[in-house]
């Protein structure tokens, strides 16, 4: 079987139903993936130019008696999206009702008193919008890169983390310009005691991982 090139906003789950598995375990759990394991021990963040190793598929036989009628059930991956909702001062939006607009599918909710969202989605979904009274926000789901054994040193999904969380780093473009050092050190002064200094080093970064939930 290929190898799979991951391409911007592509996840295990996408890539293993692309390829007729219902579950991503199948895939990622392959001794042909060891590697990638090593350096993607969360499954859900990959790089772009990840290669992932597509094992042969089994067909599975059940035994059945002739004569009656059998019915088998398939299980395959649950993709769900998780969404914390703050306002522009940084305060949960607690009981909050929502628009969530998923690839043309609509669902409504109520955020919980923590601000969370947890919704099932279809494995294809890449692209939606989420749209509460007071605001709406552009979803580019799974487009959230690693910060780890990244070509770019983890600039891409440290933009990303700090856009995501109200900081202004710029485009997600990779690149360690002035807009992202300003917003490192923006984070920084809100996260004493670290140093001021716009460097996103392993104390920086392990308080943004942590702030931000992966």
């Amino acid at each position: 079987m290929p190898n799979h090139t991951v391409q911007q906003g592509e996840c295990l789950s996408r890539i293993a139903a692309k390829y007729g598995f219902p579950n991503f375990r199948t895939v990622y759990d392959h001794p042909g993936n060891e590697h990638l394991r090593k350096i993607r021990p969360d499954p859900n963040l990959l790089f772009p130019g990840d290669v992932v190793f597509i094992p042969e598929k089994k067909a599975k036989q059940e035994v059945a008696p002739t004569g009656m009628l059998h019915r088998f059930r398939l299980l395959g991956d649950r993709r769900v999206l998780r969404l914390v909702l703050e306002d522009l001062d940084g305060k949960k939006m607690a009981a909050e009702s929502y628009e969530l607009n998923i690839e043309g599918k609509l669902i409504r909710g109520v955020t919980g008193a923590d601000g969370l969202i947890e919704q099932v989605i279809p494995l294809h979904a890449v692209n939606g919008f989420i749209k509460t009274k007071r605001y709406m926000w552009p979803l580019n789901i799974a487009h959230l890169n690693p910060i780890d054994n990244a070509h770019d040193n983890g600039v891409s999904g440290i933009q990303a983390r700090l856009r995501n969380m109200g900081y202004n780093p710029g485009p997600i473009d990779g690149i360690l310009g002035p807009l992202t050092q300003e917003a490192i050190r923006e984070f920084q002064a809100d996260n004493p005691p670290l140093a001021i200094d716009g460097v996103c080093g392993p104390r920086t970064k392990a308080i943004l991982v942590k702030a931000y939930g992966c």
